[in-house]
C-alpha cells in the first residue's frame, strides 16, 4: 500500500510541475466512432511499417511515423501505443518518457553526434554546385532547438505529459473502450 501512495504522490508531483510549466496534462481524445478507431488503428500500423522501412532506407525518416503512430494508437487504441513504446527498441528510452533526467554523458554525446552531422550537412549544402544558405540555416535552426530540448531533458527532467505513460497502464484485455476486442479479430 505505501508503494501505491508513494507512485500516486510521485506521479502528482509531475502532473503539478507539468501545469506550471504549461505543458498539457490531458489525455488524447479517442476517436468517437468504431469505424474512427479502425482507421486510426490501420494508420498507425502503416505508419509503423513505414517507420521500419525509414530505418534501413536512407531518405525515409523513421521517427516522424513513429510519433505519428503514437499518436493514431493513442486516439484508437491505447494499449497499442502501450505495445509500440514497450518495445525492446524503445526500452531503454521509457524513464524520459516518465520524466526522468538524461545522464550527463548520454546529452554529451547526443549533442556531440547532433552537431557533427549538421557540421557535415551544412557543409554539404553550402559547398555544393548550387549553395543552399537557406536550407542550411534551417538545418542549424532546428539542430539549436533540438539541443535545447535536450538539454531541457537534463536539467528538469521533463517528460513527455501526463496520460501518454501512465504508472500502471491497463492491461490489454482491461481496455475500458473494447477496442481490444474489436482489433483482436483481425
Amino acid at each position: 500500500m505505501k508503494g501505491a501512495l508513494r507512485r500516486f504522490a510521485v506521479m502528482e508531483e509531475k502532473t503539478s510541475a507539468m501545469r506550471e510549466a504549461g505543458i498539457s496534462t490531458e489525455t488524447p481524445r479517442p476517436a468517437a466512432s468504431r469505424l474512427g478507431r479502425w482507421l486510426l488503428a490501420a494508420a498507425g500500423v502503416v505508419s509503423v511499417g513505414l517507420a521500419a522501412l525509414g530505418a534501413v532506407l536512407p531518405g525515409l525518416p523513421t521517427t516522424v511515423f513513429l510519433i505519428v503512430a503514437s499518436w493514431c494508437f493513442a486516439r484508437s487504441c491505447p494499449w497499442l501505443e502501450e505495445r509500440l513504446v514497450r518495445t525492446p527498441l524503445f526500452r531503454p528510452f521509457l524513464g524520459y518518457l516518465d520524466g526522468a533526467k538524461m545522464p550527463l554523458k548520454a546529452v554529451v554525446v547526443t549533442l556531440a553526434v547532433m552537431w557533427t552531422a549538421v557540421a557535415v550537412s551544412t557543409a554539404m549544402l553550402l559547398g555544393g554546385h548550387t549553395p543552399r544558405p537557406l536550407v542550411a540555416a534551417i538545418v542549424v535552426v532546428a539542430a539549436a532547438v533540438g539541443s535545447v530540448f535536450v538539454v531541457h531533458l537534463r536539467a528538469r527532467g521533463a517528460g513527455a505529459p501526463a496520460g501518454i505513460m501512465a504508472s500502471h497502464p491497463p492491461k490489454p484485455e482491461e481496455s475500458p473502450d473494447g477496442c481490444r476486442d474489436s482489433l483482436s479479430a483481425l
